[in-house]
């Protein structure tokens, strides 16, 4: 039995992988979906005022180092930076990113991308507070795919985001510490990057080259959108990814 932990992306909790966690049980692991730090359903709508990338990244990389063995690392947009950022110091077994966040120096390839990280520094550029979802952005871009009738439940369990967290995710170029760096050379753990071929969030163009940057194998997956982990389809994709961890542990032995 091999451990997983799935990291959530930005304005979610762990429950985002409540589907996606059961096809990773049904094949026999052990599934941890931790909330990142002040995205707890009990914390204060201020909780993630002031965290950055780093803190989030420093909980993971901890949570992995504190297992009995190194788990498979599973992050979805923001989360597969936190994802990134964590297995360089904690060398999971294997990293899988889904729809991820590109690490510092990783251009953008769409409009979609360049208008959302204009938005986030309209915020003001010493903004650390903490940010709102925005429902229609979620509407439109991130549950695009879903069924009209199950994206109130979703948008209904939406929390803040840390500003700086997204800040530093979005408009890399404005941070001279290079916070969501990943360091030189690809990371020295066998990794997937999916994509959804529909995505606008984190189109495949973009997910391709943050694939290119830390050596991961790319995976382009036709009719998705950015929500990989319950749209129509999840399934399939929790099925490529099974079988690629499969043929890595075949691989490893």
């Amino acid at each position: 039995m091999t451990t997983v932990v799935m990291v959530h992306g930005a304005f979610c909790g762990g429950w985002a992988f409540e589907r996606f966690r059961t096809a990773f049980e049904a094949a026999g692991h052990r599934v941890l979906t931790p909330d990142l730090r002040g995205h707890g359903p009990g914390d204060p709508r201020d909780a993630v005022k002031n965290l950055s990338m780093t803190d989030y990244a420093g909980d993971i990389g901890a949570l992995c180092a504190r297992l009995p063995e190194p788990p498979v690392l599973v992050g979805h947009s923001m989360g597969g930076l936190v994802a990134q950022m964590a297995a360089r110091q904690a060398r999971p077994r294997a990293l899988v990113l889904l729809a991820p966040s590109a690490p510092w120096g990783v251009t953008g390839s769409s409009f979609e991308e360049a208008a959302t990280a204009f938005g986030v520094h309209m915020l003001g550029p010493f903004s650390s507070g903490a940010v709102e979802p925005d429902l229609a952005l979620m509407n439109r871009y991130s549950l695009s795919r879903m069924p009209p009738g199950s994206r109130r439940p979703i948008l209904e369990r939406l929390r803040p985001e840390s500003a700086r967290a997204l800040r530093e995710t979005l408009n890399w170029w404005l941070d001279p510490f290079m916070t969501t760096s990943v360091g030189a050379g690809a990371l020295d753990v066998p990794a997937l990057a999916v994509a959804g071929s529909e995505d606008l969030v984190h189109p495949p163009a973009t997910v391709r080259l943050t694939a290119g940057r830390v050596g991961a194998q790319f995976v382009e997956m036709p009719g998705m959108s950015h929500w990989l982990l319950g749209e129509p389809g999840w399934d399939a994709v929790a099925e490529r990814v099974l079988e690629w961890l499969a043929r890595e542990a075949r691989a490893a032995a």
